[in-house]
Parts: structure tokens; C-alpha cells; sequence
């Protein structure tokens, strides 16, 4: 298949004035003037990708039979569209079985792919420096825990809310168990955030850290210009995490609340969900302690003839053969992914993934209309992205099982991590994934 270059008004004009004519018309000057259609084509309004692809499938013979589900379930794992122009190059040779880039004179593809991945994730977060990729979050949950206290060795506690993943939370105990960190945990208040005034009395001088989500477990977006002040004035470092990545192409983001490090799930960002993985985990920091980051970081640089170049830098080779010896746990990274990302952001661009954000959280806020129309409340009043917690009417076993009938993924049951809630609250998301007949189909399901 030949490849389409589009050309622009001065490409035109040149080659017309190299074959002395005035413009394109003049090329059928040939065709008698009665037999030209003086009309547009009757074509169809064109499509976009998603559409497409949805008409396409319906149209496929080895379609007719296939499963098309719609997903409400998130908490950390999300159906996004992914344009076709990301599974492309991720399945290019050259990025799919590169190996470790330790020599840069043959690496500079894989090199530049990761530098360019820091450059954006540094934009999107408000950081100053990234690393070229965590294993997932909650390994860079817990990094960054680990990080916090080389930064502060002289304090042993690390303060997380409960809002935080439990699963992240978890991770991050399976890490600090052995090393004299004492997790603390904070509890949230009535609108899903986290308790302030019980963040604050916990603030001493022995608190390392301060881990917060948001938008939260529950979807909520936390208070983390108040937070961040709390840190401040205690000396602990702030570390935030972003479990929905895409929430950052419209909300503000984490550095202009005073993060010292945020570290999120990648997966939003052009990963399929894969059945939970393998996925993304982001991490970036201030400049001052890109020291202490873990996993690689990538330079520009120049060589000997002033040409650009790339190279792995301020992490010497003992981080990645000798982990004994290492600062951190982390050996490697998940490339492939992160190069997934890159395209991803790359293709929408800052207005494009400020549409997708934008779409995410009109939808989310129709499903809630159309919930409370029919009686079902949100638990917790505290604002949200694309996530949100309900009370179902039944348990949520139940609601589940009835909307698989009509390839529908229900949302998640909050009771198996909170004993706060029962067995009939549901977590919920929203994505631009779903139409708005299978969100009404959602919400009338929910509701019976």
C-alpha cells in the first residue's frame, strides 16, 4: 500500500508553475465541460475512528459473531480508545525487540522514544524530571515511599490515605514491611476525600512522606492545594498519585500543588486493559532529587560533532545487573508500553487529550443524572472525573451478573476493601467508550 503524503499551498504552487499552469483545474482542461460533475459526491459524512472501526466490525463477516462489551469497571484498569496508529508502531520491529539500551551508538531509536516519553510525561504532570518508567503503580507507589525516606532519613513514618488503591497500598506495605518504615494510614471524610484535620494532627517531625490519590479509589478529586500546604509546613515530602492518567489532560496538574513526586497508572495512555496488565507505571520528582529517583533516566547530549544524541545517564550500570548494591528495586522498565504512551500523546496532542478528558466527564456526569432520576444516589458528594461510587438496590453481585446478559461489565464492588460500605455500593466509570444506549441500558439495570 502506497503511503498518502499530503503537500501544502507552496508544494502545489511550485509544481503547477513547473508545468506552466495556473491551478489543478486546468489539468482536465481536456474534458469537455458536459460531461464534468458540477456536484459534490454523494458520499456520506466522513467518520471518525472510533465510528469506523465500529461500522467495520459490523460490517466484517468474521465480526458477525464476536463479543463487543461495554465496560463500567475502572479502579486503576480503564477502557479507552486506542488509535490504530499506536498498535502500529509498537508492533514495529525495531521497537518491539529492542533489548536494554546500554549502548547508545545502536540504541538511539529506543533511547530517543524514552527521552521524549520524560519530555511529556514532565509536561503533563507539572514535574521536572521523569524516569523512562515504572513496572505500575503500585510498584511506583512504593518507590516512591522508599525514595521519600533517602530524601529524609532521619524520619521512619510514611502517612497514606485510605483513599489510596488498596491494592497500591498494599504493595507498599509488602515493601516497607522489612525496612523500619511505619505506614500510617489516614482515613477520608464524608465526600470520599481525605480527612484534613486528621492529616494535619498526624504531620510531625518524624512523617517522611504523605501519599494522596486523585482523582481517588473512589473517584474523587482531592482538596491537594491544602494537602501539598500541609506538607509544606510539616517538611514531609508530597507524593501524589494519578491512577487515571487521562484525568490530566483537564485537570491541573499534581506539580502545581507543590508535589514533590507523583507517580501514576499509565494505562489510559494507548494500553489496552489487557486482563489487568502488563501496564505503565509513571514516575517523576523535582530536579533536586532526581538523584534518588529509581529506574533509568535518559540524557540529551551531543557527540564529538555537535549531533544530538541520547544516552542513559545519572544511574550507574550496578542499578540494573547488581540490585544488592542498588538504590532501588527496580532493574528495568516497561519500554514497550511507554512507547505506546508516547504515540498516544503524540497523536492527540494537548487540545485532543482536553476532549477525551472533557468526554469522560460529560458521560460520567450523564450516567449520575440519569442514576438519581431513577433513585439510585451517589454515596459520597465529593467531585469526580469519570469515577463515582453508588448504592445499588441489590447487591452488586447480582446487578453484575444481570448486565453481562447484555454485554454490559458492570462496575466494581467497593465492600470487598472498605467494611465502610456493603455489599451493594458499586464503583463506576465512564469513559468515552461508552454510547449513550448502553449507559441508559446501565443505569435502568442498576436501578430495578
Amino acid at each position: 500500500m502506497k503511503r498518502f503524503v499530503p503537500t501544502t499551498d507552496q508544494d502545489r504552487k511550485t509544481m503547477l508553475d513547473a508545468i506552466g499552469i495556473s491551478s489543478a483545474e486546468e489539468l482536465f482542461s481536456d474534458i469537455p465541460e458536459q460531461v464534468r460533475l458540477k456536484r459534490r459526491l454523494a458520499l456520506p459524512e466522513p467518520l471518525s475512528e472510533p465510528e469506523l472501526a465500529a461500522l467495520m466490525r459490523r460490517l466484517s463477516i468474521c465480526c458477525a459473531n464476536s463479543e463487543d462489551y461495554t465496560y463500567f469497571l475502572g479502579a486503576g484498569c480503564y477502557d479507552h480508545f486506542i488509535p490504530s496508529v499506536v498498535r502500529h508502531m509498537v508492533s514495529r520491529s525495531e521497537f518491539y525487540t529492542a533489548y536494554t539500551p546500554y549502548q547508545p551508538e545502536v540504541s538511539q531509536g529506543t533511547l530517543q522514544a524514552m527521552f521524549e516519553f520524560q519530555t511529556m510525561l514532565c509536561q503533563l504532570t507539572g514535574m521536572e524530571v521523569a524516569n523512562a518508567s515504572m513496572y505500575d503503580c503500585a510498584t511506583a507507589v512504593a518507590e516512591a515511599a522508599l525514595m521519600a525516606r533517602r530524601i529524609m532519613p532521619k524520619r521512619g513514618k510514611i502517612v497514606v490515605g485510605r483513599s489510596v488503591h488498596p491494592d497500591y497500598r498494599a504493595v507498599l506495605r509488602s515493601y516497607t514491611r522489612n525496612l523500619g518504615l511505619e505506614v500510617l494510614q489516614c482515613g477520608f471524610a464524608g465526600d470520599g476525600r481525605v480527612d484534613l484535620k486528621r492529616l494535619e494532627g498526624m504531620l510531625d517531625g518524624s512523617v517522611a512522606a504523605v501519599i494522596v490519590q486523585s482523582p481517588n479509589f473512589f473517584g474523587v478529586i482531592e482538596e491537594l492545594d491544602a494537602i501539598g500546604q500541609a506538607c509544606k509546613e510539616s517538611g514531609s515530602i508530597f507524593i501524589v498519585v494519578v491512577s487515571e492518567a487521562l484525568s490530566l489532560g483537564i485537570l491541573k496538574p499534581p506539580g502545581a500543588y507543590g508535589a514533590d513526586i507523583v507517580v501514576g497508572q499509565g494505562q489510559s495512555l494507548g494500553i489496552p486493559m489487557s486482563f489487568g496488565g502488563p501496564h505503565l507505571g509513571l514516575f517523576a520528582t523535582r530536579e533536586r532529587y532526581i538523584r534518588q529517583m529509581p529506574g533509568r533516566i535518559v540524557g540529551q547530549t551531543v557527540d564529538r560533532r555537535g549531533r544530538r544524541g541520547f544516552v542513559m545517564t545519572l544511574a550507574t550500570r550496578e542499578q540494573h545487573i547488581r540490585r544488592a548494591r542498588a538504590t532501588s528495586n527496580i532493574c528495568t522498565n516497561h519500554q514497550l508500553c511507554a512507547l505506546a504512551a508516547t504515540v498516544y500523546m503524540s497523536v492527540l496532542g494537548k487540545q485532543g487529550m482536553r476532549e477525551v478528558a472533557r468526554l469522560n466527564i460529560l458521560k460520567a456526569a450523564y450516567a449520575k443524572s440519569q442514576l438519581a432520576k431513577r433513585g439510585v444516589r451517589a454515596v459520597l458528594d465529593g467531585p469526580s472525573f469519570n469515577e463515582f461510587v453508588i448504592q445499588t438496590r441489590r447487591p452488586v453481585s447480582e446487578v453484575n451478573a444481570s448486565l453481562l446478559s447484555s454485554k454490559i461489565v458492570g462496575g466494581l464492588a467497593v465492600g470487598h476493601f472498605y467494611e465502610e460500605f456493603d455489599d451493594r455500593t458499586m464503583l463506576v466509570c465512564v469513559t468515552e467508550n461508552a454510547s449513550r444506549d448502553a449507559i441508559d441500558a446501565f443505569c435502568e439495570e442498576v436501578s430495578s
